[in-house]
């Protein structure tokens, strides 16, 4: 039986070794690693595709630089203006002063808008009412008063307070204290605007409920020059050098202060002011109207034009107070 060989490993044969023509060289050169490559997710690749787009939109995107104005200055000119119509003085070439010269202008000429918003708080609110639905000017045009009471909130409170700010600022008067605004009632002219369902405050006054002020002395016995010669006049007080308006120092009973009175420049003298006083007079004092010829009804402010419209309309009875120390009927 013959035996079977069993080849193993190391009964193979060896490799023959390779020779070499010339002798090894003793200079090693490493073996440059295997590349390992990766394949790129597709997400990978959109992230740096966006982000060179960004790179090279934002390369080509310049910032955009403020468009400056070059002032000069004047030494024997002024830069403060004062407006013609408003009588506003502000500073010419400093943007705030001049747009806040724009906004206060029109508002003097043009007044303030009514809309659909303040129709909607005048129905919910119950401190405004309306005090006449027609009242005919004299160009013809009709118009309607309401009235508001003056610590309204609301759109109707934020419209009225940037009109009594207007107001402030064209009379050159002090801003009306928290008590003052408790005891008054702003009486609003409404006027159609030339857009459909709004309306223009054309005019406005402002009623609060004082008890003393005092009497108006006639021009007869108002002598602006030497006075201290005259001793009837020298007890009288000066309310108004331009004017020639002087009052009694005694406190008479009064039931009505007017602290306000303001009527846009381009509907004047068609008897907006009167027939929002005549209002006031019907309606401020509850069950009460009262005749501004016996005077019961004061004004505060004693501009040129006040003056004016307190002899015509009052007739010799408005008299006067003072808004800062008057007793107030809260």
């Amino acid at each position: 039986m013959s035996s079977k060989v069993k080849r193993t490993y190391a009964s193979r044969s060896d490799k023959p070794k390779p020779c070499f023509s010339s002798p090894p060289s003793t200079l090693s050169c490493p073996l440059s690693a295997p590349s390992i490559k990766r394949k790129r997710l597709f997400g990978d690749s959109q992230s740096q595709v966006d982000a060179s787009a960004k790179r090279v939109k934002s390369s080509k995107e310049k910032p955009r630089q403020k468009t400056l104005k070059q002032l000069h200055f004047c030494i024997d000119q002024s830069i403060v203006r004062t407006c013609a119509i408003c009588k506003l003085s502000y500073t010419k070439g400093a943007e705030d002063d001049e747009d806040l010269h724009r906004a206060h202008c029109a508002r003097v000429q043009r007044g303030m808008e009514w809309g659909k918003e303040e129709e909607r708080d005048k129905a919910g609110a119950g401190n405004v009412k309306e005090i006449v639905e027609v009242v005919k000017l004299k160009d013809g045009k009709k118009g309607r008063i309401i009235c508001v009471d003056a610590t309204v909130g609301g759109k109707i409170g934020t419209k009225l307070s940037t009109l009594l700010e207007t107001i402030n600022v064209t009379l050159s008067a002090s801003t009306l204290s928290p008590e003052a605004l408790r005891a008054s009632k702003a009486y609003l002219f409404l006027l159609p605007a030339i857009t459909p369902n709004k309306e223009k405050i054309v005019g406005c006054i402002f009623a609060q409920r004082i008890e003393k002020a005092m009497a108006v002395a006639p021009l007869s016995s108002s002598v602006p020059e030497n006075v201290d010669a005259i001793p009837s006049s020298r007890s009288l007080l000066t309310m108004n050098d331009t004017t020639g308006l002087f009052c009694y120092p005694e406190l008479l009973p009064t039931a009505l202060g007017i602290s306000r009175i303001f009527v846009t420049s381009t509907q004047r003298r068609q008897g907006i002011a009167s027939s929002l006083l005549s209002a006031a007079a019907q309606t401020a004092v509850h069950g009460c109207v009262l005749d501004p010829k016996d005077g019961q009804i004061a004004f505060s402010q004693t501009t040129g034009d006040g003056i004016a419209l307190m002899r015509n309309w009052g007739q010799g009875g408005i008299r006067i107070y003072d808004e800062d120390n008057c007793q107030m009927y809260l």
